[in-house]
């Protein structure tokens, strides 16, 4: 007591006898100088290296004010920069080295938060003049916008405070993104959910018990809400793996078996409320998807028919439906050939495709499909989550956990084009993601199920069902995919050889080595870590343009490199290069098997085929004959505001003259409005040409 009676009256009197009454802080102003607070330094990173002696603290604090007087502060209003200077000086004058770094440590950490809040006032205040356009299905509303605000703050934090230096530093340099960095220590990425259990067994939101469903109107009613509650629990899509199936099976458990005209109805409704039901905190829709295609029975087909026939009529005025994502399984004996017991819902996807974009279509005979049966199942986004190191090989009821994409081209920039240089720069890239996909993993696996309460407390993820509200979800999680991504492969082309895999046979070969070395190292640490490492072709959407622009910066404009505002997606063939469709799906098909956790492939088309379905056809056929797991067909899709009229608008619309124009684009494997792309997608966009057609199929 005494002792510290002592130190009190020696720090009172140190105050008075300082010879600065003032100091400058960082922003400008002046303020009272206070010996007491150097000390307080001092003595902090004394104690973090085991020192306990305040008493050596306040005599070095003395040694930095004499410091200060002799190297001419005297009279003038020192900074805290040049105080902090001062500090370190003296503590390695007085062989106090590890106190040294522990203050240096310290003072390192305190101005990284410290920009990391100036930063984030100046993102606050971008946000607040409009909502930034890192997600194009994100609404400008001010929910939004407060959604916004705390995804800034929240990665913000993580990066200052919890992720480890060397991968916070990769991902702010542009060596690697932390995708969804926002949501880093709180929630999943996403998942298919088992439908047909749910609504079995009944469910609860938090607000009371939704028994199970006697009606199809209400089975549709509840898969919205349940699609909708479970986007509240995770940062990426939703997904039925079996919609046609499920529904199917609830169907059969009714004792009034609905008619068709009330199966269309029910599932009419599902696509309005998917349209206009919003989650997080009400900025945005769910990212549902819907699989389906492959059920032959009498209420699976039904099923299946309804939602096409519901695309395909649209919305209140014909409008194309956004949302969901239609994932339509294409597999021979079931609806691939004539004779086929679902050909005609083939046929009517490939119809409704055409006028509407939606369905796309996955593959299940693809080499890496097949052995699965027609048990692989999409996201719109390309996601695709089946091989299992710890329990059942199915989609249903597991998901990605987390994704971090590679910057390939700053690989092969860095290494000056030197290809074996490249190789060994990227293993040391792959593991370096690798190991900041364990360190989330870790950080997540610490979380408990009363803190995912729809997720995890209504049983959804597989063998969640056998934890209590307060047990960790880390034995869980095991069943979830740890996603390592690329993006860039046509620019990396570039930089290596010159040419990218559209225009050179050789380009292609190095490509598919590049992929098949990132599987390879990636299953390899599947096996280390005994985990499901996987390999996604990322869809960028904010990263698209986040990359280029660090390394234009960085390496200057380089032709078919940096010169525009994007990187080409995962695999993707650059967009602004003219090829036929056919060398196109042959080129991009042979990634496919190459990227476990998910791929797709686009054609791109000048007009809505809408009297060519018979083009559209043969572009599937293709992708399947191409081993192709999962593609799409994309192309201008504008509709008029005052009548609905839908086709190639330039302007104004021909029908009306109306000049409020809806343009649907897709992006990322889902559909979207042209405004709310950000400016690297817009620009991707404008370069977009068409894939041409045999000259008979015009």
């Amino acid at each position: 007591m005494e002792e510290s009676v002592a130190s009190a009256a020696k720090q009172s009197a140190a105050r008075a006898a300082a010879p600065f009454q003032e100091i400058r802080k960082r922003d400008g102003r002046v303020v009272p100088f206070d010996p007491v607070k150097i000390t307080d330094a001092i003595f902090k990173a004394a104690r973090a290296v085991g020192g306990s002696n305040r008493e050596i603290a306040e005599n070095l604090t003395e040694q930095v004010i004499n410091t200060l007087l002799k190297t001419g502060y005297a009279g003038l209003i020192p900074t805290v920069e040049e105080v902090q200077d001062a500090v370190e000086k003296v503590l390695i004058e007085n062989g106090h080295a590890r106190t040294a770094k522990a203050y240096i440590l310290y003072r390192d950490r305190r101005t990284r938060i410290r920009e990391a809040k100036s930063e984030l006032m100046d993102v606050v205040k971008e946000i607040l003049v409009e909502t930034n356009r890192e997600n194009a299905n994100v609404s400008n509303s001010p929910s939004a916008k407060m959604l916004q605000i705390a995804m800034a703050a929240s990665k913000k934090y993580y990066l200052s405070n919890l992720i480890p230096e060397e991968f916070a530093q990769a991902h702010q340099e542009g060596a690697l993104h932390i995708h969804d960095l926002d949501y880093y220590s709180k929630t999943l990425n996403c998942l298919q959910i088992d439908l047909t259990r749910l609504l079995k067994k009944g469910f609860n939101t938090g607000y009371g018990y939704i028994r199970p469903p006697k009606r199809i109107a209400s089975a549709a009613a509840q898969a919205a809400i349940i699609l909708q509650s479970n986007q509240n629990d995770m940062f990426g899509g939703q997904s039925f793996p079996h919609f046609d199936r499920s529904m199917g099976e609830i169907i059969a458990f009714f004792s009034e078996k609905p008619s068709y005209e009330e199966i269309y109805q029910a599932m009419e409704g599902l696509v309005y409320n998917l349209n206009t039901m919003h989650s997080r905190a009400g900025a945005q829709v769910p990212f549902s998807s819907l699989n389906l295609g492959t059920d032959t029975s009498e209420e699976g087909r039904a099923v299946t028919r309804a939602v096409l026939e519901a695309f395909k009529r649209g919305l209140g005025r014909g409008e194309s439906p956004i949302f969901p994502n239609l994932v339509f399984r294409v597999k021979e004996g079931v609806n691939f050939n004539p004779g086929d017991p679902n050909y005609d819902l083939f046929q009517l996807a490939l119809e409704v495709a055409a006028r509407r974009m939606n369905p796309t279509f996955s593959f299940m005979d693809s080499s890496f499909n097949r052995p699965y049966g027609d048990e692989v199942a999409y996201m719109g986004c390309r996601t695709r989550v089946i091989g299992n190191r710890h329990g059942p090989e199915v989609s249903a009821r597991r998901g990605n956990i987390a994704p971090v994409t590679l910057n390939l081209p700053r690989v092969a920039l860095e290494c000056r084009g030197d290809i074996d240089l490249f190789f060994v720069q990227l293993d040391r890239l792959l593991r370096l993601g690798a190991r900041q996909l364990l360190h989330r993993y870790e950080v997540l696996s610490r979380l408990r199920v009363r803190d995912l309460p729809f997720l995890m407390g209504e049983k959804l993820y597989l063998g969640s069902e056998n934890l209590g509200p307060d047990d960790t979800i880390h034995e869980v999680i095991r069943h979830g995919t740890l996603a390592i991504g690329f993006i860039g492969l046509a620019e990396t082309l570039q930089v290596l050889i010159g040419k990218h895999h559209g225009e050179d046979d050789e380009a292609l070969q190095l490509g598919l080595n590049i992929v098949n070395h990132i599987r390879r190292r990636t299953d390899s640490f599947a096996e280390e870590f005994d985990l499901n490492f996987v390999v996604v072709a990322t869809p960028a959407e904010g990263l698209a343009g986040r990359f280029v622009a660090m390394d234009r910066e960085r390496f200057g404009i380089l032709p078919g490199v940096t010169d525009k505002a994007y990187y080409t997606n995962s695999f993707h063939i650059p967009v602004n290069y003219a090829l036929s469709y056919f060398d196109k799906i042959k080129a991009e098909g042979a990634f496919h098997s190459l990227c476990n956790a998910g791929h797709i492939s686009y054609v791109e088309l000048e007009a809505p085929p809408i009297h060519n379905v018979e083009a559209v056809e043969r572009i599937v056929r293709h992708m399947a004959a191409c081993d192709v797991g999962y593609g799409g067909i994309n192309f201008p899709l504008d509709e008029c505001c005052s009548c609905a009229f839908s086709g190639i608008i330039e302007r104004e619309c021909p029908r009306c003259g109306g000049e409020e124009i809806r343009r649907i684009r897709r992006i990322t494997g889902y559909l979207s409005t042209e405004e709310r792309f950000n400016e690297a997608k817009h620009s991707e966009l404008k370069d977009r040409r068409p894939h041409f057609l045999p000259r008979e199929l015009k």
